[in-house]
């Protein structure tokens, strides 16, 4: 796929995807993955990070008009879940799969609707850190499904980002790429990026960032 200077690549989601991005500045992408996909295109394109740290789905759809109809992208990449299972084990707040999945729906159904942008859907993935979060797969396992469901039934190209992760852990080992088992090292960030590129079909004119 080749983007245009008239492109804009939207990415929204949680902290993974904000990466400390100055929401003063809509040039700002944060130090993660956006960042290095962006660094990575061969081709003139912007890119916009709409991340929110600590937000869920319901977020997400709360901001939707705002954040990502009223600047008609032309491609919306959307990361969530991991916050809609951590807070149910933390807070004890809870977001039920069959409502996450309807959230979900509706806002890429939305993109679609509105601005017939190219939807990306990427997995949430957990590298487990210790014990304790070995049971957020409980929660976890079945959103999942959920996302690949709502991806799947709007024709979004779905980025495995938890498998990515998985591959690179064998390699690298979890703490390497997720020292909280959530937020990304910048290896970790680096695998998220790659992966995007080449669901995207991007040859890449350099490779995503690796500074630290």
């Amino acid at each position: 796929m080749r983007f245009t200077r008239d492109d804009l690549l939207l990415f929204i989601g949680d902290s993974v995807t904000d990466t400390g991005r100055d929401r003063e500045d809509p040039a700002s992408l944060g130090d993660g993955y956006v960042r290095m996909i962006a660094e990575a295109l061969p081709s003139p394109a912007t890119v916009v990070n709409q991340g929110v740290n600590g937000h869920r789905v319901r977020d997400l759809e709360a901001r939707w008009a705002t954040d990502v109809l009223a600047l008609a992208p032309s491609v919306v990449t959307v990361l969530i879940g991991i916050n809609d299972t951590w807070r149910r084990y933390d807070r004890g707040l809870l977001s039920p799969v069959p409502e996450f999945e309807a959230s979900l729906g509706r806002v890429l159904t939305l993109v679609e609707e509105q601005c017939a942008a190219r939807l990306f859907v990427m997995t949430p993935f957990l590298l487990p850190a210790g014990p304790e979060q070995e049971t957020w797969f409980e929660d976890l396992a079945p959103r999942t499904d959920a996302v690949l469901r709502a991806a799947t039934a709007r024709g979004a190209t779905v980025v495995r980002t938890d498998l990515a992760l998985l591959r690179a852990a064998e390699e690298h080992g979890t703490a390497a790429l997720a020292p909280d088992g959530v937020h990304p090292s910048t290896l970790g960030h680096r695998v998220i990026a790659h992966a995007w590129l080449e669901a995207a079909g991007v040859h890449e004119a350099r490779t995503p960032s690796e500074r630290s």
